[in-house]
């Protein structure tokens, strides 16, 4: 009996190489879960940031989002980098995410042990407050309408003062101020303060400080001035939607809002 030539390819394979290796493994085991996720808030919009895979053959990573801590995760999109932009997002609502990664045979680990949440804020730049005593009408800013006005509209948040050569910024007596120092940018400060508010009510105006407030109505707001004179402030400005919400913008390698993912998380 004549054997097939397959069958006499398959024998001479396994006389050269062995026909215990005469067939390659498939690769069916999964990366691991991503490490160190943090994120970014902004004006409709969150960074997620995770560190990269030391495994060789990560090829990318999914991205998944809830609206809630126990909710399902869906996913929100894959990439190759260690960073991903959710946008389009509603300002005030509290959004959470976990990463995966997958290999170049499809194998995808299981959602990062540990995930991120953030809620966006509103936020706005270039705004210019004048003197309340020479332009009432245009002295005073309200967060909650992303508005210039007079500086005693009963909705009014900040107003800007200059007296004797000196420049404030002002609150009033149900409202809170104070001054956090210099910062290179807005992003900078990521949590409000909950003590060691201005007892006079106002603070300084010194170019590139920012000055953390918390309004009469319970809402966390931060300024960051860009230039002064004694006619006028420029200033950039954030504005936290959920009342009693500390979290202003968590800046990369500051503090997380990381909770572990349990049971009742899905990461699909």
């Amino acid at each position: 009996m004549k054997l097939s030539s397959s069958i006499i390819v398959v024998i001479g394979l396994c006389t050269l190489i062995g026909c215990q290796e005469k067939f390659i493994q498939p690769d069916l085991t999964p990366p691991s879960p991503p490490q160190g996720l943090y994120t970014e808030t902004g004006d409709e919009m969150i960074v997620i940031f995770w560190n990269s895979s030391p495994e060789i053959d990560v090829a990318g990573y999914n991205i998944y989002g809830s609206n809630s801590l126990r909710g399902t995760y869906q996913l929100l999109g894959s990439t190759t980098e260690t960073q991903f932009i959710d946008k389009g997002i509603v300002n005030g609502r509290t959004y959470y995410y976990a990463v995966s990664s997958f290999d170049f045979n499809g194998n995808e680990s299981q959602p990062s042990h540990d995930i991120v949440y953030e809620t966006p804020r509103p936020e706005g730049y270039d705004v210019v407050l004048k003197d309340y005593r020479t332009s009432p009408d245009f002295a005073g800013y309200d967060f909650s309408t992303y508005s210039v006005g007079p500086y005693d509209d009963k909705y009014t948040d900040i107003f800007f003062e200059s007296y004797n050569g000196t420049t404030y910024l002002d609150v009033w007596n149900d409202s809170e101020i104070q001054d956090v120092g210099y910062t290179k940018s807005l992003y900078d400060i990521g949590v409000a303060p909950t003590d060691g508010w201005s007892p006079s009510k106002d603070v300084r105006v010194i170019t590139g400080h920012t000055y953390v407030v918390k309004t009469w109505d319970n809402h966390y707001a931060k300024v960051r001035v860009t230039s002064v004179s004694s006619m006028k402030v420029m200033l950039d400005w954030a504005y936290q939607l959920q009342q009693d919400n500390t979290r202003l913008k968590i800046s990369s390698g500051g503090e997380r809002g990381t909770l572990t993912l349990g049971s009742g998380a899905k990461g699909r």
